[in-house]
């Protein structure tokens, strides 16, 4: 009898704990994340089930995620199907692309356009707020060249943080599965923690690169737009930026998928599929996912601060980039734009528009910057996918 009792307690998970005590810290790790997510409300959505997959994955003994089917860049199939646990299953969503891209499907069929067809300037502010990509690109391979034995980031490594700067989870997500799936964890929970912090990242950096004077700018009312114009818009960009940057067709091509689907007036029924039911599934099927890749040995790492440190750099050096952009077309167009708009150019839609809002109308109350916002916050949107685009045509070797 003693025997028996003994050999079962050496399969429970609770003896596995002994020979890996670093999973209690990611479990600790994971009940945090729950409690920002539930409690805090930080990116509930997604950050609750990354949370719940990162449990999964570090239950001893529990065999639901195995990243050595993964970590030759390939599939192991014969592997996969012997031994394979659940979450490997659906991890298949993520390694071939899947879920990214339904992912914008989903988003482009809830977003409008109208404002940045309106004010088509506001897509230079998109595309000055990407410059917290390139600028964490930077500094992840500074912290390579200046601490070697502490941090190890290549170029495709550096790209997938610097990716973090656009502010939009699933672009982070593709890219990084492409150039360095073993950071897929970390840089997966910097992304949305990121995201969910930018009202509180944002604000001093814009009160910092602007003055009350510029912060109180009233804008004009923005043309309305026809329906046709909506329905030209994302045929013609999903065209011009898949021959500009192929590497961008699948994401740029299913978030103009969804949007077609909203606009052209007669396939309400998918549209809704598309911003609810399928969206849903697949934000659930991707968090655990994810999650899961979040194993003590990758986690547990000076990479992991490292990929947080970048993180928070690439969304500062964003929203400044977008104020800065937009203060300069304040200036050009004689004071008639408020540079309040271009840190909403960071994506993160639509919550960066609303800090715009926000922080406009502590400074004049009854100015309404919401509408103006949401062109750059668009355009942060389809530049963050092209900036993916070039890094993927830059650094992914097929």
């Amino acid at each position: 009898m003693g025997e028996a009792i003994q050999s079962f307690f050496e399969m429970t998970g609770f003896s596995m704990i002994a020979n890996d005590p670093k999973v209690l810290i990611m479990i600790v790790i994971s009940l945090a994340l729950m409690y920002l997510a539930i409690v805090k409300k930080f990116e509930p959505l997604l950050l609750l089930p990354i949370a719940f997959g990162m449990l999964l994955t570090n239950l001893p003994g529990a065999e639901m995620y195995h990243r050595e089917l993964f970590a030759s860049g390939h599939v192991d199939w014969a592997a996969l199907s012997d031994q394979g646990g659940l979450i490997d299953y659906l991890y298949l969503g993520i390694k071939l692309g899947i879920y990214p891209c339904l992912i914008f499907m989903g988003v482009g069929a809830g977003t409008d356009f109208g404002p940045l067809i309106a004010n088509p300037k506001t897509l230079f502010m998109g595309a000055a707020a990407q410059l917290g990509i390139f600028i964490a690109f930077m500094g992840a391979i500074g912290l390579t060249a200046l601490f070697p034995n502490a941090f190890n980031f290549g170029v495709r490594e550096a790209s997938s943080i610097g990716i973090i700067g656009g502010a939009d989870g699933p672009t982070a997500i593709y890219v990084t599965l492409r150039l360095a799936p073993q950071l897929l964890g970390p840089i997966a929970v910097a992304a949305y923690s990121y995201m969910a912090l930018v009202p509180v990242i944002q604000p001093p950096i814009m009160k910092a690169l602007t003055t009350k004077k510029e912060r109180q700018i009233s804008m004009e009312q923005l043309r309305p737009v026809s329906k046709t114009e909506k329905i030209i818009f994302p045929i013609v960009v999903t065209i011009f930026v898949s021959l500009l940057v192929p590497s961008a067709a699948p994401l740029i091509g299913m978030l103009m998928f969804g949007n077609l689907l909203k606009e052209c007036g007669v396939t309400e029924r998918l549209s809704k599929t598309a911003q609810n039911e399928l969206m849903n599934i697949v934000t659930i099927f991707l968090g655990v996912s994810v999650g899961a890749t979040a194993t003590a040995d990758i986690f547990l790492t000076w990479q992991t601060i490292g990929i947080l440190l970048m993180g928070v750099c690439a969304f500062a050096f964003g929203t400044a980039g977008g104020v800065l952009i937009a203060k300069l077309m304040n200036k050009l167009s004689g004071g008639k734009i408020n540079p309040l708009i271009g840190s909403a150019g960071v994506s993160a839609v639509p919550m960066a528009a609303r800090v715009s809002q926000v922080v406009g109308q502590k400074e004049k109350p009854g100015n309404y910057l919401l509408m103006h916002a949401m062109g750059p916050n668009v355009a942060g949107v389809i530049g963050s996918a092209i900036a993916a685009g070039v890094l993927l045509s830059l650094y992914w070797v097929h």
